[in-house]
């Protein structure tokens, strides 16, 4: 037998715990950090996946007339991973109602992004909402915007230890008196009239099964405005490629109107698109002005 064939196989031995030897320690040592920089015990996975946890007894839910303890579906997590860009970011956190606009902000404020906005279950009460958070980069950086994240939602039930069942501010007369030319300048489009409703769309196109598909098929954004031009309503829904949603989120939320769920609602598109809905309150033309920018944000 030649050298090469007998000492090959050893050297294979040697440095095979080496490498797991040099994982552990690496995820040891991220453990410290996110612990140390959010303020939390860490739980270190079989796989080497540091993740922080934080179980929702603060608010008492039922779900469809049952008590849900919070093992069953009310835990807020976020897992932190060793990637090449230095550690990667998932995570999930309950939220109530009131709860959405302070977790949002803090989340995007210290660097991570919003990647859904949903709910879990049905006949829930007090209605539960779930944000998914993520990132890439710095550790520390991103155990502190999770700790930011879920700090904020303290405070909100630190002022409110019930959540509040709708925004601050007051309720527009549903008069339907708007200035619709005014609207129609600032959105760059004709509205549809219904009503006591401005409504406006702004249609996409892509392919489902390599299908041609458009506005007509479901891939549009649009604006209803109700109330009045004084103090008006808006609701609304914006598509986005995978690329577009952070800088979306963050227009939106610079010009004070609220996310208020963040899904996909077809599969097999080209491209993925992803939608995101919302809700302000205000000024018509303000609202109109926020919208506006961040449709600019959108390459099209």
């Amino acid at each position: 037998m030649k050298l090469y064939q007998w000492v090959m196989p050893i050297l294979g031995l040697l440095l095979i715990p080496m490498s797991a030897s040099a994982k552990t320690e690496e995820t040891s040592s991220l453990s410290e950090i996110v612990g140390k920089a959010s303020g939390m015990q860490t739980k270190i996975t079989e796989d080497g996946v540091v993740r922080l946890g934080w179980p929702r007894q603060d608010v008492a839910v039922t779900v469809d007339g049952m008590s849900l303890a919070p093992p069953a579906g009310l835990g807020s997590w976020a897992a932190f991973k060793p990637a090449h860009e230095g550690v990667m970011l998932m995570g999930d956190t309950v939220v109530f109602e009131d709860e959405i606009t302070p977790a949002m902000d803090a989340a995007l404020a210290h660097g991570l992004e919003v990647t859904a906005l949903h709910n879990h279950f049905v006949f829930d009460d007090p209605p539960v909402y779930f944000m998914h958070i993520g990132g890439m980069g710095d550790s520390a950086k991103l155990a502190e915007g999770v700790k930011a994240t879920w700090d904020a939602i303290k405070a909100v039930r630190k002022e409110h230890p019930q959540p509040q069942r709708r925004f601050s501010g007051g309720v527009p007369e549903l008069t339907g008196k708007f200035n619709v030319e005014q609207l129609q300048d600032l959105l760059k489009s004709t509205p549809e009239l219904n009503g006591k409703v401005v409504k406006f769309t702004f249609g996409r196109e892509g392919k489902m099964h390599g299908v041609p598909v458009g506005a007509s098929m479901g891939l549009s954004t649009w604006a209803a405005f109700s109330g009045n031009d004084q103090f008006a309503a808006v609701a609304g829904d914006f598509i986005m490629t995978a690329d577009e949603v952070q800088p979306v989120i963050k227009s939106l939320r610079e010009n004070g109107i609220h996310i208020v769920a963040l899904h996909n609602h077809m599969m097999g598109e080209t491209p993925a698109f992803y939608f995101l809905h919302y809700w302000g309150k205000g000024p018509a033309a303000n609202l109109a002005k926020g919208i506006k920018k961040a449709l600019d944000t959108q390459k099209q």
